[in-house]
């Protein structure tokens, strides 16, 4: 059994992510991190599962010997800033990202603010299964506090990602905060470099996190957008590493056209590192093309934004992301950060001297179309009779495609690109209906 999928450990609260679970996975992380300052912090969305959860990382971290730092709902991304910045040995995000409230997850930061690599999580999961730890005693065992001030670090660190010689004066924003981790911290960010500020969903009670709200549903912030005549909307989801954009018009961003505009914004400002860029698999070919011209390099990784981070640093790369909304601005934040990422939107804006609606479509994208199919079994893809035959006749028609099984839920994810969109629905057909059969 694999704890571990994309990024982190996640599932349903109080099935497969218990107190138990918790408990020991917080002192297996305890038992393969170096031990130097002996200290871990640790934050939440605002999950209500999430103070189950919480005390649980707690109690075993405590019972390791580790002195915690909790700092109640905070984004993933101020959690990874803050476990450097505080000079911990780990940090722990308690958070399911855009799931429902049902469910909930566990992320792990090294010392440095970054994601666990694979190698790490191995070991981890190894001790975990082992079941073997060295409880302390006495003296020894740790303790915990709670710092509600740590917010004021964090805020200050985002508004330094911003270029010092704009300001937000005049500039009308709706912020929809997904009643997630983010919706203290975000409106005060925009707020303080002179934004007029309209947010939405901002009032967690533990279950309406990402409901009908945030990144996974901009078409309520859409709306909102028309309705108070803004410049711009800005959708973040429940842990505030996501960020989906709306234009003036109350139209989304795509993804992949947010991604080729700021990468085009830093070059023509020449910060872009080795004049290239990493996006997924799943990034729209027209992507490439329109980046190419200005002899821009597009690198592709596997799905999840820590894949994109690896390729990054791999590649000396300091700009990357998903067309899901992960955008990786490695030189102002560790992994993928909303704020960071809707204030470098805010920063291209303003000097393109355009509307939204007019900056973010600088390229018309290729007809892509995707689908989910849920299953009982993830059966190894090669495993599976007339797969690779049905996907050839696929290729051989001229389309792009990519199958491949969510790293957070039982779902086959399916995708098909190309010029010709009816004929791209007719393949994508066939193909839910091949896989259907087999696997649901």
């Amino acid at each position: 059994m694999n704890l571990f999928g994309t990024d982190g450990v996640r599932g349903k609260a109080g099935e497969f992510i218990t107190p138990f679970l918790a408990t020991k996975i917080a002192m297996a992380f305890a038992e393969t991190i170096d031990k130097k300052t002996g200290k871990i912090l640790v934050g939440k969305d605002t999950r209500r599962s999430g103070y189950m959860i919480e005390n649980a990382i707690v109690s075993g971290l405590t019972a390791i010997g580790y002195n915690v730092i909790q700092i109640g709902p905070m984004p993933t991304p101020a959690v990874a800033f803050l476990t450097e910045d505080m000079r911990c040995d780990g940090g722990i995000m308690i958070s399911a990202s855009h799931n429902p409230y049902y469910d909930n997850g566990i992320k792990f930061f090294d010392s440095t603010g970054n994601k666990l690599d694979s190698k790490i999580e191995e070991k981890i999961e190894k001790r975990y299964f082992e079941n073997n730890f060295s409880l302390k005693t006495g003296k020894e065992i740790g303790k915990s506090k709670r710092i509600d001030d740590v917010i004021g670090r964090y805020i200050v660190h985002i508004k330094s990602s911003f270029p010092k010689h704009l300001n937000l004066s005049g500039v009308r924003i709706v912020l929809d905060t997904a009643n997630g981790a983010a919706y203290k911290v975000a409106p005060t960010i925009f707020e303080e470099l002179g934004a007029d500020v309209i947010t939405i969903n901002n009032e967690p009670n533990g279950f309406n996190i990402n409901s009908n709200a945030g990144a996974m549903h901009p078409e309520f912030l859409a709306e909102k957008v028309k309705e108070y005549r803004a410049d711009i909307g800005f959708a973040l989801d429940g842990d505030a590493d996501r960020l989906v954009v709306v234009d003036e018009n109350g139209e989304v961003v795509d993804g992949d056209k947010l991604l080729g505009a700021l990468a085009f914004y830093l070059y023509k400002n020449k910060k872009l590192s080795t004049n290239k860029i990493v996006v997924t698999v799943m990034s729209n070919s027209a992507l490439d093309k329109f980046l190419n011209q200005f002899g821009i390099e597009v690198l592709r990784s596997n799905v999840g934004d820590k894949n994109v981070l690896e390729l990054m640093k791999k590649e000396g790369v300091n700009f990357g992301g998903e067309q899901s909304g992960h955008i990786i601005f490695s030189d102002y934040a560790k992994t993928g950060d909303g704020l960071v990422s809707a204030l470098q939107v805010c920063a291209y804006l303003l000097e393109s001297g355009k509307s939204a609606s007019e900056a973010f479509n600088l390229f018309e994208l290729y007809p892509q179309i995707q689908a989910n199919i849920n299953v009982i079994e993830k059966i190894p893809l090669e495993k599976i009779e007339g797969a690779k035959e049905i996907l050839k006749e696929v290729e051989n028609n001229g389309f792009r495609h990519l199958v491949r099984y969510s790293g957070t839920e039982n779902k086959l994810r399916l995708l098909i690109e190309g010029e010709n969109e009816k004929k791209a629905k007719e393949l994508l057909n066939k193909l839910i209906e091949f896989f259907k059969k087999k696997l649901s």
